[in-house]
C-alpha cells in the first residue's frame, strides 16, 4: 500500500498514542476528523495497522526479570521446528521469539517475576524438552531502549 505524507503522520501519531480519537488525530496531522477516520480505516483494512493495545510496565506488575535466551535444537528437521514453535506459543513467559541466523537457532525474549521463576521455566519446562541441544541465557541488567515504534521517515509512496 503506498503511503503519502498524511498516512505517515497518522501512523506516527498513533504509534505514540493509539488511543487518539479522530478529532485529536486531526489536530496533530492537520486534516479533518472525517479524513483521518477514512485514512485510519483504510490503514486498518490494509493490515498496516494491526491493532491497538495498552503498553504495560512489566516491572511495576512484578515481572522484574528480563532474559534473552538463545536456543539450539538437537536436530533441524521440519517437525522439530514446528513442535518447538507450537510449544513457544503456549509459554506465557515468552514475549517474543525469533528464528535467527548465527550461533543460535532461536532467540527468546522472556519475562519472569524473579530468578526462581525463571529457573523453574528453564529447568522444569525448556530444558525438559528432548529437542533442546543447548541453551544460553543473558539477563538484562539495564534497558537502554525499548520501543516497537517503526521509523517511518524512509517509507514513501
Amino acid at each position: 500500500m503506498p503511503l503519502d505524507r498524511y498516512d505517515r503522520l497518522i501512523l506516527d501519531a498513533l504509534q505514540k498514542d493509539g488511543a487518539l480519537t479522530n478529532a485529536q488525530l486531526s489536530e496533530r496531522v492537520n486534516l479533518s476528523a472525517s479524513q483521518c477516520s477514512r485514512r485510519r480505516a483504510a490503514l486498518e483494512a490494509a493490515g498496516v495497522i494491526e491493532g491497538y493495545r495498552a503498553r504495560l510496565n512489566a516491572g511495576k506488575l512484578g515481572l522484574g526479570i528480563r532474559v534473552v535466551v538463545r536456543v539450539n535444537l538437537r536436530t533441524h528437521a521440519k517437525t522439530a521446528d514446528m513442535d518447538f514453535s507450537a510449544w513457544i506459543e503456549r509459554q506465557p513467559e515468552i514475549l517474543a521469539a525469533f528464528s535467527v541466523s548465527g550461533d543460535a537457532d532461536y532467540v527468546l525474549h522472556v519475562r519472569s517475576r524473579d530468578l526462581e521463576s525463571f529457573s523453574n521455566f528453564l529447568h522444569e519446562r525448556l530444558l525438559q524438552r528432548p529437542d533442546i541441544g543447548q541453551v544460553r541465557s543473558d539477563f538484562v541488567l539495564k534497558t537502554l531502549k525499548d520501543s516497537d515504534a517503526l521509523d517511518l521517515s524512509e517509507i514513501g509512496s
